[in-house]
């Protein structure tokens, strides 16, 4: 079974330097150097899109080809203006609850290449000056960075090299805890990441050769909406992974793979998903079907933009998305799992 075959420790290791490396949308030079790197090493091909997605290519015996993707880019925020008192005020990428960040420590990446520390808090954030402090409605103008420089007025953050425009990253604080869970911001989606990796070591180390001509994209807009948008126009299937939500009257928990069935953009490719079900039953992977309808996908993303393709969604249990985030390592190889039994069966 291909749960077996999955190298656990090595998609632990990817996972571990996924999460620390900063990557929220449109600020994934880093983080996709560490992918190429790593990909490079297993003995594939890699290539960037104009917009700086990744295209792996595993070739296959027929001309057929395979599409699977996996989105590096996370959450995060933009400097949107500095305060005459020096601090920083935000506006977000992509969709969370300002009540999640928080008490969040965070970096400035400015454009020349500095990077500063601070935290995120609101206007009001001590019980012991201000009587709203607790009630204060969270949103946007009530929300600031304080950063860990010395300064007291806009002209003196200047002086760092701070402007607007500038990214601002969540620390992620990554913890892989022995019983197998892991908690960290941004397991949505570099689990899947991991998961595509632990996929593509397995095929490496076996020297198997995929019916299909296999097209991996490791996609950097996902979060805001346009990630995997355009794909190459040989594709026939394509099969998004990213993290199953939990919660409320879905079925997923965190030692599953999720199977999503429909999802904002409508239900996905009807024999695709059937077989993704039959395959994880013969398999005996732990996983369950689910529909999100407040969620979408690369695999939304492709269809909206003109790609004639069929398109199904999978991916690892995630608890608390766009929040602080959990999942089980079982999750995430269950996911591998399944990506190689379509693979290869």
């Amino acid at each position: 079974m291909f749960k077996s075959k999955i190298d656990q420790k090595y998609v632990e290791d990817i996972l571990m330097k996924l999460l620390s490396t900063p990557s929220p949308s449109g600020f994934c030079h880093d983080i996709m150097k560490i992918v190429e790197e790593e990909v490079l090493n297993l003995g594939f091909s890699f290539e960037k899109t104009n917009k700086g997605n990744g295209i792996i290519t595993i070739p296959g015996v027929k001309e057929e080809c395979l599409g699977l993707s996996a989105h590096v880019d996370t959450l995060g925020a933009m400097v949107r203006s500095i305060t005459r008192e020096g601090t920083l005020k935000l506006t977000l990428i992509g969709g969370y609850m300002l009540n999640a960040i928080e008490g969040e420590y965070c970096k400035i990446h400015t454009r020349d290449g500095r990077v500063y520390e601070g935290t995120i808090l609101t206007t009001h954030p001590s019980v012991h000056v201000y009587k709203d402090a607790r009630d204060m409605k969270r949103e946007d103008q009530n929300m600031e960075v304080r950063i860990d420089e010395i300064v007291h007025s806009k002209s003196e953050v200047e002086e760092l090299g701070i402007r607007v425009g500038d990214f601002i990253s969540f620390d992620a604080r990554p913890k892989l805890f022995e019983n197998g869970f892991v908690k960290s911001r941004h397991l949505d989606d570099k689990a899947s990441v991991a998961a595509l990796f632990g996929f593509m070591e397995l095929m490496k180390r076996e020297n198997i050769q995929p019916q299909k001509t296999i097209k991996i994209f490791i996609t950097t807009y996902e979060e805001v909406g346009h990630g995997a948008a355009f794909i190459p126009h040989n594709i026939e299937e394509f099969i998004a992974i990213d993290m199953g939500a939990i919660g409320d009257d879905l079925s997923c928990s965190e030692l599953d793979v999720s199977i999503c069935a429909k999802d904002s953009s409508g239900p996905y490719d009807y024999d695709m998903t059937s077989r993704l079900i039959q395959l994880a039953k013969e398999e005996e992977i732990e996983f369950v079907v689910d529909i999100y309808p407040q969620y979408g996908s690369d695999a939304s993303a492709a269809l909206r933009g003109g790609n004639d393709i069929r398109a199904a969604l999978i991916g690892p249990g995630v608890h608390a998305s766009h929040s602080m985030e959990r999942t089980h390592m079982k999750a995430i190889i269950n996911t591998g799992a399944l990506i190689s039994a379509y693979v290869i069966k």
